[in-house]
């Protein structure tokens, strides 16, 4: 996280959960950046991503500073994703 920190990206996690869900997750898993609900689901049909079964897919969107999507990543696992992520930002010239 101290990368993203360091380059001045804004990390957002977004899901269908509940605030109280959220944070629970958040907690157990020591997550440290914002976690959003969308439990109306309008960001989720927004970008696309609500699976059949009213869940948010596992997605990554990199949004560069001008507002447009740079890169997607699709059926994330979290597992070495950020490191991904970074690559990516990084390859993209998206950081200083």
């Amino acid at each position: 996280m101290k990368w993203f920190l360091d380059k001045g990206v804004v990390v957002l996690g977004v899901s269908t959960d509940s605030p109280s869900a959220q944070k629970k997750f958040k907690e157990k898993y020591g997550l440290n950046f914002t976690l959003v609900s969308d439990k109306d689901k309008e960001i989720s049909k927004a970008y696309g991503v609500l699976s059949p079964r009213g869940t948010a897919l596992r997605t990554t969107f990199i949004i560069a500073g001008d507002g447009n999507v740079a890169h997607v990543f699709t059926k994330v696992k979290p597992d070495g994703h950020a490191n991904e992520v970074i690559e990516k930002i990084s390859s993209l010239g998206l950081v200083r």
